[in-house]
């Protein structure tokens, strides 16, 4: 019989007070008791909606079942087997407008916390020393996939599991994009995302690192090495910018690179080769997920920090589990504000940032109503330090020298919903086709595009 609690179990954490002085995790996981209770209120719908909303098409009652059973090792199985990194894809998907959102136990109550439990299962078993590493025989043919974040990581891994010879393609030092780079330790430990890595590694894919396709290779050149297929995954990581006077002064910072530093370069720490300035007073303008990453990260450095957006808090486009805990951190949301322009001192440094109270209008294309300016509330606001969290847009380097490659207006990979591009074994999806998007949704998109790819090189027979 279902748990009909009508509540989420609660996620042990550590206290706001603590964890805003660490860069360790703020989730500290269910126990197998809590995980079994959660799993319990799962009431197995005859037609289950949450499926539906879970891009990567994973069995949530099965393996839930197995959970509520007790039996973890055949619920990572079940859950492996669907989801390439599901140790990650627990931490960071947006499951309250995914699976959760359409679970049914969330219409007089909770939803089931899925995602809760998807990541007490990825750890349980990499806690047992297991892992789902097995593939199909070699069919010698060979796959490059350009990025290893997670689009390309999951394209790698479900081209691997079909016996392909793939090589992954990342510009930086270390693999993971924007998971390794962008999301802060305290809510993806970068040691979750290294462990996702080395199993790849043991199911045979290759990473040949510090390789800027597009400038050390082209894709045509990565076919004349005899690549049947590529998978572009470049990801989305050319920052935007508001254009307003002082963006040039020292010490404003897109947030791509502030989170780069800190999580890449590890600047928090001291004696960092990349070290950053521990500011008193920050600003970081944007009211998303990587705002909330970027204000928290500063807010660990000890400053005090202000998130300012030009909407109110109902539009904030963070999850809310990240507006929540920012808040219990001590960000300060100024809403309904807008920078105008930034102001420096002599030396060239940050020292205030005017901006203007906005109130909202008629609603634009994105159905959000539209901000628009008070006349005459200017104000001044003392900062040393401005991170820009405006959004991203994907970087052109990657598919420089691939002629005839079709853009979208927004500089995007061209990309049908299988991932096809419109050159022959060119294949698109995550950020770089999409724009700046969510994890799991990238993820969606590696494991179809190596369907397409599979199902490409068949019909070459």
């Amino acid at each position: 019989m279902a748990n009909m609690q009508m509540n989420k179990t609660p996620m042990p954490e550590q206290d706001a007070a603590v964890r805003s002085g660490n860069f360790l995790e703020v989730a500290t996981g269910y126990t197998l008791e809590q995980a079994m209770n959660e799993a319990q209120r799962c009431i197995h719908c005859k037609n289950p909606a949450c499926v539906t909303g879970c891009p990567v098409g994973i069995p949530i009652p099965e393996f839930l079942g197995k959970v509520a059973e007790g039996d973890i090792a055949a619920a990572y199985e079940i859950l492996s087997n669907a989801n390439a990194l599901p140790a990650i894809s627990g931490r960071v998907c947006p499951q309250e407008s995914q699976c959760e959102g359409k679970c049914v136990r969330g219409i007089k109550g909770e939803p089931v916390a899925i995602g809760r439990v998807e990541r007490f299962v990825a750890d349980w078993a990499a806690e047992q020393g297991i892992a789902n590493v097995s593939t199909a025989p070699k069919n010698g043919h060979k796959m490059a996939v350009v990025g290893s974040g997670p689009a390309g990581l999951t394209c790698a891994g479900e081209l691997a599991r079909m016996g392909y010879d793939v090589t992954v393609f990342e510009a930086f030092h270390t693999a993971g994009g924007v998971l390794t780079y962008g999301i802060p330790e305290f809510r993806l430990p970068k040691a979750i995302v290294a462990r996702e890595v080395s199993n790849l590694e043991k199911m045979g894919v290759d990473f040949e690192m510090n390789m800027v396709i597009g400038k050390v290779l082209t894709i045509p050149e990565l076919f004349d090495r005899g690549y049947e297929a590529v998978f572009i995954a470049s990801g989305a990581g050319l920052p935007m910018f508001m254009k307003i006077p002082g963006e040039g002064l020292v010490g404003v910072y897109s947030a791509n690179e502030y989170l780069t530093r800190i999580n890449l370069m590890k600047a928090y720490k001291e004696g960092s080769p990349t070290p950053i300035l521990h500011n008193k007073k920050v600003a970081v303008v944007g009211g998303g997920n990587v705002a909330m990453d970027a204000a928290r990260c500063a807010k660990r450095l000890g400053a005090e920090v202000h998130i300012v957006y030009r909407r109110g808090e109902s539009e904030l486009p963070a999850r809310l589990e990240e507006i929540h805990h920012a808040k219990e951190e001590g960000i300060i949301f100024d809403l309904l504000t807008n920078p105008v322009s930034i102001e420096g001192n002599e030396q060239g440094l940050v020292e205030s940032m005017t901006c203007i109270r906005m109130e909202l209008g008629e609603p634009d294309a994105s159905g959000r109503r539209r901000p628009v300016p008070v006349e005459g509330s200017e104000f001044k606001m003392t900062v040393d330090a401005v991170i820009m969290a405006l959004g991203t847009s994907p970087n052109p380097m990657s598919t420089k020298g691939t002629e005839g490659l079709e853009k979208t207006r927004k500089g995007c990979v061209a990309a049908d919903e299988e991932g096809r591009t419109n050159l022959p074994g060119i294949f698109a999806g995550g950020d770089a086709a999409t724009g700046a998007a969510t994890v799991i949704l990238a993820m969606g998109a590696g494991k179809q595009a190596a369907k397409s790819m599979d199902e490409y090189i068949k019909s070459k027979g």
